[in-house]
């Protein structure tokens, strides 16, 4: 298991980027084959603002 520079790459090895890389690439790939209609982009942020807020609240 060879060791990656810190510098040039996040991962330890060169077998956790490569799993990594299969992970995101089927992420995507279903990503994209997602039939659903797409979310505007108001109402995605209204949806993220409230769970941050719900979450903020718990917390205070």
């Amino acid at each position: 298991m060879p060791a990656l520079d810190p510098i040039e790459s996040e991962f330890a090895s060169t077998e956790e980027a490569e799993a990594y890389d299969v992970w995101f690439r089927a992420k995507v790939a279903r990503s994209l084959a997602d039939t659903r209609p797409p979310i505007p982009h108001d109402e995605a942020m209204a949806h993220v603002k409230a769970i941050i807020d719900r979450k903020r609240k718990k917390a205070g």
